[in-house]
């Protein structure tokens, strides 16, 4: 991997302010991290009309979400290899490409399956987005501007959560669902031209051994297992085939790639740095922290859109304070994890989240708005100061030559663990409506909105899914509490490994920058 020379005006050491070659580059990344990064929340906000318009449930329907978050995960590790196996731009252009085949095909999706397949392939996509472009910006600006570059990159990583439901809202309102798929294409399309045009050309270097086998056991047999498991309350028990064939298969999947990963020098996921206390805690916190906050992502629109008869924009708009909360303290906890120790800044994130989960695992069918926004922004919060500290935490205690592989761990397992809660939540609130409306399981949400829309059984038929989505809450609520425990344990602040952070900062492809 090229280190990162001078800049492209003749800036030798790299300091001082970005030239314009170094803001063309971070104008075609920020294009393609914009894409990626509204897609992994627009798609919420539509969720119940999507439900609708496929006749299907909750159950299903999560799929959408949690089937493009196992694509992210899936490809995280193999986005360094490819880097330097074919070089960053060629990957940049190929990963703009699937991404944008993928919405494509999204938008054109004609029934849930289909739609789930082709969220697949554009998960595919913008997984790769991200890190390659990241590699991009930082060699472009150079060792001494690497804090300026992430900061642009932390643009849209701070507006998306803003800005994903309100427009998803809005397309499903004024236009139709598939544009929250098709507004990728005259992005996409800019951001293909600009990096062909901008971007230098960057030579392919020899890559290390890739674990493929490893990747082609770890995603699909989460995939499989999370299917099996899904399929619980419509087949009425663990005994029957479409439960435990595919959750065994999973499970023998990903039993196999533990079994060797302890093998082989280079695999996808290094066990060993589990061996590290810190590490070992950290991820631990991050896992449950990411099942509660990705699982009650899914959930919060939808309450809005089912229970309150909100439009697709309103329910949107509404989820706009948590996105707020998370912008005012996301840039602060940064600097007070490396003052005062990241364990003294997630703590208090996670007691924050979970006080705005308590009154949603309350939650009626009048709940006062003020109430329900008040929530959201304490949960935003809470977000924002303990996410990325979180991450931070893992990486601390570790030597330098462990720092890549444990920032493409602790990336897998943060998106994986993000789409085991999407399933989870939406598995237990299908489960739910459809007993308190007495219907099979892949009915529940339908036959909820069909009595909602009875003047006669409105009532009625709020409070139930009011006390459904409760019920699901109250688990999310449950997962945020445990991962307090693990976090906790990093009160303690450890000692840093001298070997931390080098003196010249070379990014490589498919790592996150700490």
């Amino acid at each position: 991997m090229p280190h990162s020379g001078p800049s492209a005006s003749g800036d030798v050491t790299g300091a001082g302010k970005l030239d314009r070659d170094v803001l063309k580059v971070a104008a075609v990344v920020v294009l393609g991290s914009i894409m990626a990064i509204l897609d992994t929340t627009v798609v919420n906000v539509a969720l119940q009309e999507l439900t609708v318009r496929f006749q299907t449930s909750f159950a299903t329907i999560q799929w959408v979400s949690t089937g493009y978050m196992l694509a992210l995960a899936a490809v995280i590790p193999v986005t360094g290899w490819a880097s330097d196996r074919f070089g960053t731009k060629r990957l940049y252009l190929v990963a703009l490409s699937v991404f944008l085949l993928g919405s494509v095909l999204a938008g054109l999706s004609w029934n849930i399956e289909t739609l789930i397949g082709f969220r697949v392939l554009q998960g595919l996509g913008g997984g790769m987005l991200m890190p390659a472009g990241m590699t991009l910006l930082t060699r472009a600006a150079g060792p001494q501007r690497v804090g300026q570059v992430m900061a642009l990159l932390g643009v849209p990583m701070l507006l998306g959560p803003i800005g994903g439901p309100i427009l998803g809202g809005w397309l499903v309102d004024t236009v139709s669902w598939r544009w929250i798929f098709f507004i990728n294409v005259p992005i996409g399309l800019v951001a293909l031209v600009a990096t062909t045009v901008f971007l230098p050309q960057d030579e392919p270097e020899r890559a290390d051994r890739f674990d493929f086998p490893g990747m082609l056991m770890l995603s699909p047999g989460l995939a499989l297992l999370l299917y099996g498991v899904a399929n619980v309350p419509g087949a009425g028990g663990v005994s029957r085939p479409e439960v435990w064939l595919p959750a065994g298969l999973g499970a023998v999947l990903v039993a196999g790639f533990v079994l060797r990963a302890t093998r082989i020098p280079n695999p996808l996921i290094d066990l060993g740095l589990f061996r590290d206390r810190t590490f070992s805690v950290a991820v631990l916190a991050m896992a449950f922290f990411s099942v509660s906050f990705f699982g009650v992502m899914l959930l919060f629109p939808s309450y809005f859109l089912l229970v309150r008869g909100e439009s697709a924009l309103s329910a949107g708009l509404l989820m706009a304070p948590q996105g707020i909360g998370a912008m005012l303290t996301m840039p602060v906890a940064g600097k007070l994890a490396d003052r005062i120790g990241p364990g003294r800044v997630i703590l208090p994130g996670i007691v924050a989240i979970a006080a705005g989960l308590a009154l949603f695992a309350g939650v009626g069918a009048g709940t006062a708005y003020w109430q329900l926004l008040a929530a959201l922004f304490v949960v935003g919060l809470g977000v924002g100061a303990a996410m990325m500290p979180i991450m931070v935490a893992a990486l601390r205690t570790l030597r330098h030559r462990e720092v890549a592989r444990a920032s493409t761990a602790t990336n897998i397992i943060q998106q994986m663990s993000g789409a085991i809660g999407s399933a989870v939540m939406s598995i237990i609130l299908a489960g739910v409506l459809a007993a308190k409306f007495g219907v099979p399981t892949s009915q529940g949400q339908l036959a909820a909105g069909a009595a909602l829309a009875d003047p006669a059984t409105h009532d009625a038929a709020a409070a139930a899914a009011a006390d459904s989505f409760g019920t699901a809450f109250t688990w999310g609520l449950v997962f945020m509490v445990v991962s307090a425990v693990p976090a906790a344990l990093l009160l303690r602040k450890a000692p840093l490994r001298d070997e931390l952070v080098p003196d010249v900062v070379d990014v490589p492809v498919g790592k996150t920058v700490v």
